[in-house]
């Protein structure tokens, strides 16, 4: 039986990024404590970087909670500080992108919250793609999951390749 209490200082953190701009270390919550509608994990950010690319959610709300040190949010447009003891919201809406920036000298942690769906539309607006995601949240790698990646340019019409063309 899992148990439902783990301590901020034992949990497992692995690093995730790409290039010069995405470096940090994600630990998953949920797992360690047996959630089962709500996904939980704790991110640290390194000076300078960012975890993940700008993007919005179709069907994951989520929610952060600044842990440790300070930031710049980038949210629908604009940008704000963050610091220790903010929450922020990121709902699920396509005009809603969003990003954690460390832009302190420390490491940046944040709790990370968000509801388990088995699919979601991603949009990244600095890089004009589109993700589709469908599967077990809690076996990202499992063999029903479906994730793909679009440019906006490389998209097709819905009968593309159906049946006659003519």
């Amino acid at each position: 039986m899992t148990r439902p209490i783990v301590n901020l200082d034992d949990l497992p953190f692995a690093k995730v990024g790409n290039g010069k701009e995405f470096e940090a270390e994600r630990a998953p919550v949920s797992s360690q404590i047996g959630a089962q509608k709500l996904g939980y994990a704790v991110i640290r950010v390194a000076p300078g970087k960012r975890a993940w690319p700008y993007h919005a959610h179709r069907e994951i709300e989520e929610m952060f909670l600044i842990l440790e040190g300070e930031g710049t949010l980038r949210y629908a447009g604009d940008e704000h500080a963050v610091t220790k003891g903010d929450f922020i919201c990121a709902p699920a809406d396509s005009k809603k992108s969003h990003q954690l920036i460390n832009s302190s000298d420390r490491t940046l942690t944040y709790l990370a919250l968000s509801n388990q769906v088995s699919a979601d539309v991603m949009h990244y607006p600095d890089s004009g793609k589109f993700g589709v995601w469908q599967g077990d949240i809690r076996d990202p790698t499992g063999p029903r999951t479906f994730l793909a990646f679009v440019k906006d340019a490389a998209v097709v019409d819905y009968w593309e390749g159906e049946g006659d063309d003519e």
